[in-house]
């Protein structure tokens, strides 16, 4: 954009009367706009040499790639700087170098936003340029964000339940091989344990959990994050405007920083320090068994589709966290946008879920669940077969797959007889990446809310996203109504 001043004089003994002039002032500058330069490839050097004042206004945008034309890119995909996956940083730097220090706009064309709201839209914003300001800090400057401290996987799960549906949980975890190893000294809670991974049920009729079992029905009110420093990662949470939860504490309880997240349920930050169950719960002992399952592989949370930039850059912003390509998995419904986020050492994984459908399973859990939350949590395991012989021997049931699946996946891989009887007779499925083999199951689904899947890795990264539509197909059919819990 430029904009020049126009100088009408009266000339004095011209003989051709009043003279009319352009003379170029300084209200002549440029508007630099990210998108637009990305999109068409612009080279970001000349930018650098640029006369800082010459600079007016530089509007920001994210934007995914995407093979489309410019138009319809740039008016219904732009997004927050760290949302997509333009090399906003670059450009910054480049701005940077010609000491601009004037205005940032931020120019958004988004359907999601549209839909959602206005609120989360305005912390979206202020949120990203924090972390992009922070992203540039210089050395030697004060830091603007506490570091990300180094997640080291998920510390607990915390379910939330009325005492009848506890009994039902607890029978539900036992069957898959975890024992109860602790009680709360004050309160209805209960610990189980297995392997590494440490699961809580609530069912305490008051407190922050209860309250979440009243608008959500059973599930999973708080996850736990073990992180090198939870402290730092608090504070990095609160400079970034996540909302921040306390509650009372009795005498000799641990406080853990906590802070709200997906659905209004918590995000606790554990380190050493506070990772002590001695100190809130007395020692169970239960009958001594096999670790079949040795710790959380993942965890799915499902949300609406118009949250899904929102959660993605709340926790690649206060985590250490990197995102995989977002994926598209068929729902016998609808459409299902799936986005995983990972850390380096793979100990923490989660799955963003969101659907425009309304009759997906996502949709209906939301629906139905009264709002976002978690609804599959993946265990790992080192020999699938041997861990679901023995949760089948204690009644635990899993999914039932159609027989034809194991027709498909006989006639596209080149697996033993041996190994195709034992994925056909356990309702195992498989998927293949590579020299990598990925073996997964499921349990039926809980009070229809959440769901356990039991996973083995083989060298395999992914989530085993080619049986995702089998699976969601099995799940439907199983399916029933909803109805809510009373208080």
């Amino acid at each position: 954009m430029m904009v020049c001043e126009i100088m009408v004089s009266a000339g004095l003994g011209s003989a051709y009367g009043p003279r009319v002039g352009v003379r170029l002032t300084s209200a002549i500058g440029l508007v630099l706009d990210t998108f637009h330069i990305f999109a068409r490839k612009t080279d970001l050097k000349p930018i650098g040499a640029i006369p800082r004042d010459r600079i007016f206004l530089v509007q920001l945008a994210d934007a995914p790639l995407l093979e489309m034309d410019s138009l319809s890119w740039s008016r219904h995909f732009r997004n927050f700087p760290g949302q997509g996956e333009l090399p906003l940083l670059d450009f910054m730097e480049t701005l940077q170098a010609t000491g601009f220090d004037g205005l940032l706009s931020l120019e958004i064309f988004n359907d999601q936003f549209r839909a959602g709201s206005a609120a989360r839209t305005a912390t979206d914003g202020l949120r990203s340029l924090i972390l992009l300001q922070d992203q540039l800090a210089t050395k030697g400057s004060p830091e603007l964000l506490e570091p990300k401290a180094q997640s080291r996987g998920v510390g607990f799960l915390e379910f939330a339940v009325n005492e009848a549906k506890a009994g039902d949980l607890a029978r539900l975890f036992g069957q898959i091989g975890f024992r109860k190893t602790g009680q709360h000294r004050s309160k209805a809670v209960e610990r189980w344990s297995q392997g590494k991974v440490e699961l809580v049920i609530n069912c305490e009729p008051d407190g922050f959990a209860h309250s979440h079992y009243i608008t959500h029905g059973p599930g999973v009110c708080a996850i736990a994050l073990d992180v090198d420093n939870a402290s730092h990662t608090m504070a990095r949470a609160e400079a970034l405007k996540a909302r921040t939860f306390y509650q009372p504490v009795g005498p000799g309880e641990l406080e853990i920083p906590a802070i709200h997240g997906v659905g209004g349920s918590l995000l606790y930050f554990l380190d050493v320090a506070g990772k002590n169950w001695d100190t809130d719960f007395e020692a169970v002992t239960s009958d001594a068994a096999a670790d079949r399952l040795r710790a959380v592989d993942h965890i799915s949370q499902s949300m609406p589709y118009d949250e899904m930039l929102s959660w993605l850059l709340f926790y690649t912003g206060i985590l250490d966290l990197q995102r995989l390509p977002q994926m598209e998995i068929a729902d016998p419904l609808g459409l299902v946008q799936s986005q995983a986020i990972i850390n380096i050492d793979q100990s923490l994984r989660l799955v963003l879920n969101g659907s425009v459908a309304t009759r997906t399973l996502s949709a209906r859990f939301i629906s139905e669940f009264f709002g976002s939350g978690v609804q599959h949590i993946a265990f790992s395991c080192n020999d699938i077969f041997a861990a679901v012989a023995e949760m089948r021997a204690r009644g635990a049931g899993f999914l039932k797959i159609p027989d034809n699946y194991y027709d498909d996946i006989e006639a596209k891989y080149d697996l033993d007889a041996k190994t195709m009887a034992a994925l056909r007779d356990n309702q195992i499925l498989y998927d293949r990446e590579g020299d990598g083999e990925f073996f997964q199951i499921y349990t039926h689904i809980f009070d229809e809310r959440f769901f356990f899947e039991i996973v083995e890795r083989r060298n395999y990264p992914g989530f085993g996203a080619a049986n995702a539509a089998i699976r969601l197909a099995a799940q439907s059919r199983e399916s029933r109504p909803v109805t809510m819990p009373k208080a």
